[in-house]
């Protein structure tokens, strides 16, 4: 699989969404951080926004919930019609089940996991998930740099992967940007959060391809 890019509507201009989400349609999936300002202190939006923006968006949407209670509401936001939803091992309380009950619903099945919690707990569960997430930043706020500390994360992951057969997809979300992603991609990521990278840009297409073009440089092997 190639590299895939992901720009997060976090980063967009809300009273203008739907023109910021067309603006990123060379994308491969968009983004949208889901926040209940519990499991992180801040609040974004909820499943009717989501469903309308799924009703709009030239892309597959990639719904990351950063939320208490993921096991109630991650089937949930499938349902609404997110095409990939990702929920946080931190916050759940069985991680298995949510994954199954999601790809009953037809979605791809995502685990994520903060700076600071391991990740070789899920190397036994590989073939549960569709994604891995490994936040790179800790989640609640876009624009902030990234946690070089979390690359090795990515490394081994990539190793327990390759050795059990996985195809399991690896993203990283926080930091992203012209001068991280070499290194993201290189250390094993192949599904890319950028947020302020894109957004931030006057030409998000243009933009998206210069991105593209620079993870070619740090290809994993």
């Amino acid at each position: 699989m190639g590299i895939q890019i992901a720009p997060s509507i976090l980063a967009a201009d809300f009273a203008n969404l739907e023109s910021e989400i067309a603006s990123v349609a060379d994308a491969d999936w968009l983004h949208v951080d889901v926040m209940d300002a519990h499991f992180v202190p801040n609040m974004t939006l909820g499943l009717p926004i989501l469903e309308r923006v799924v009703q709009v968006s030239p892309l597959p949407v990639d719904a990351h919930l950063m939320i208490d209670d993921p096991d109630m509401w991650a089937p949930r936001y499938a349902e609404a019609g997110a095409s990939s939803v990702t929920f946080h091992m931190e916050a759940a309380a069985a991680p298995v089940r949510i994954a199954r009950d999601l790809r009953k619903l037809g979605v791809r099945a995502g685990v994520a996991i903060k700076p600071g919690t391991p990740v070789e707990p899920l190397f036994d569960y590989l073939s549960e998930f569709d994604m891995i997430l490994i936040m790179t930043v800790e989640p609640g706020f876009g624009g902030q740099l990234l946690i070089e500390s979390t690359l090795p994360k990515f490394r081994a992951l990539r190793a327990a992967a390759k050795a059990a057969g996985s195809e399991v997809w690896i993203q990283a979300d926080g930091g992203v940007s012209r001068e991280t992603i070499a290194r993201v991609v290189d250390a094993g990521a192949d599904m890319l959060v950028m947020g302020s990278a894109v957004y931030g840009a006057e030409n998000r297409g243009t933009e998206i391809a210069a991105l593209r073009a620079l993870s070619a440089g740090g290809r994993h092997g």
